[in-house]
């Protein structure tokens, strides 16, 4: 029945998304990040549904009248010239076979992200962005959090069998993620009830599947997250005292385990996994070192390449780091280009932050920019930890600003287009660059005061 009514719905959107391709694009982020065909036990589960929906778009998008434009400027550019370089560093690969196969999966995730990133052109395409994504964490972190409360945080809760969340460290990470956006849509509709503490109950529910968990890369994602907003808040003391009591309600309710499990963090050498981690990042960073410009390409995490750079024969993990995986898969340039991504992501919304601060009309833009700058710490943080270099979410939190900006800059630039349009209109003034657009009203204010004095 599910397969038939996966089937059915695709059979009707498939169309759509030919005749509107944002909204294909917004179903790509759907799909890649919901999964909903893991809820099929038939055929349904292995269908290309992905594939339709790529090339739905992309024949919407050749025949669409919409807008399309590659958004994103220098960061862009940038994510563009990391992805050409990782095609370089797999032709140098120590085990191709993984290599090839690991490069066509990154490679499908971003050209999905530079579609939407192309596609969608308005604030309500941006907002409708962040419910897919929040949603789509939120249904799995809204179950796990019940399942949490239910179960008095016994039993660990995992993310969607089959994806980049399944393990139930990702999963907890995406949850951390989804929780600002959650919050982000609190402010835009905080006059609407039902939707105001829907929004609550998903907070609360997602802190407590992150929580429920056992993860201690989630703790330290989630501390990190506290205190980017303690030292950004206007509030430091009230929001102190709020973020102890939910330290102090989480450790009293979660059950002894959780919290032996929770020591291990300021104890590492106690946990043999710990010692795992450490062994495969000293193994990924001899091989960076020895190969500097391609690194061993894409899942190099085989027994002869440990024994090779590592002198370890019993061990074949993952990176179980960001940085660690892209550093070893790919070498130096393509890590600095990593890094140099993230950091004017983060440079982008900050510069919607100040472009919308003051602006009441702007306010949408201003919540999102700094509530993706939480996701963000999330990310950069927790990642730290876990092999989710290229997942595919973070990216579409650049995508969103990234659209946001450029939304900025086109009404600033329609405004000033229009401002020197009514001072070169006939009878005007030449325009002298040392007067303001705006000072007719300012000189109406400066002759009324003259004229009351």
């Amino acid at each position: 029945m599910r397969d038939a009514l996966l089937l059915a719905f695709f059979a009707v959107a498939l169309p759509v998304m030919m005749w509107r391709p944002t909204w294909g694009a917004l179903s790509w982020v759907w799909f890649g990040v919901f999964n909903p065909h893991r809820y099929a036990w038939g055929f349904a589960a292995t269908a290309p549904f992905a594939t339709g929906i790529f090339v739905a778009t992309l024949i919407g998008a050749l025949f669409s009248k919409e807008p399309k434009r590659l958004k994103g400027g220098a960061a862009a550019a940038v994510l563009l010239t990391f992805l050409t370089y990782t095609v370089f560093t797999t032709f140098f690969a120590l085990v191709p076979d993984r290599a090839w196969d690991g490069l066509w999966t990154a490679l499908k995730i971003q050209l999905g992200t530079l579609l939407v990133l192309t596609l969608i052109y308005r604030k309500d395409h941006v907002i409708a962005l962040v419910w897919v994504i929040a949603a789509s964490i939120g249904f799995y972190a809204i179950k796990g959090g019940i399942f949490t409360l239910v179960t008095l945080g016994q039993n660990r809760v995992y993310g969607p069998d089959g994806t980049y969340i399944a393990d139930n460290n990702a999963f907890a990470l995406a949850t951390v993620i989804s929780i600002p956006l959650w919050a982000y849509l609190y402010t835009q509709y905080r006059e609407r009830r039902w939707f105001k503490w829907g929004i609550v109950a998903a907070i609360v529910l997602s802190t407590a599947s992150a929580v429920g968990s056992h993860s201690r890369g989630a703790v330290v994602a989630i501390v990190a997250v506290a205190a980017f907003l303690w030292l950004k808040s206007r509030m430091k003391i009230v929001l102190g005292v709020l973020l102890v009591v939910a330290a102090i309600g989480a450790v009293a309710f979660m059950p002894e385990s959780w919290e032996e499990r929770m020591r291990t963090i300021t104890d590492p050498q106690s946990e043999k996994s710990a010692d795992s981690r450490l062994e495969t990042w000293k193994m990924l960073l001899n091989v960076a070192n020895d190969r500097p410009l391609t690194g061993g390409g894409f899942n190099l995490y085989a027994p002869w390449v440990y024994e090779k750079y590592s002198g370890n024969t019993d061990q074949a993990y993952a990176a179980h780091s960001i940085y660690f995986q892209v550093l070893g898969e790919h070498g130096w340039i393509a890590f600095s280009l990593y890094l140099l991504f993230w950091a004017l992501v983060w440079r982008m919304c900050s510069q919607v932050a100040r472009m919308s601060r003051d602006r009441p009309d702007r306010h949408w833009a201003y919540w999102l920019a700094q509530m993706l700058k939480v996701s963000l710490v999330a990310f950069l943080v927790g990642g730290a930890f876990l092999n989710l270099a290229y997942w595919d979410v973070p990216y579409y939190l650049f995508v969103a600003i990234a659209v946001t900006r450029t939304l900025l800059r086109s009404a600033e630039a329609a405004s000033a287009e229009a401002n020197n349009g009514e001072l070169s209109g006939p009878g005007a003034e030449p325009e002298s660059p040392l007067v303001p657009v705006n000072s007719a009203p300012l000189a109406a204010q400066a002759s009324g005061k003259a004229e009351r004095t």
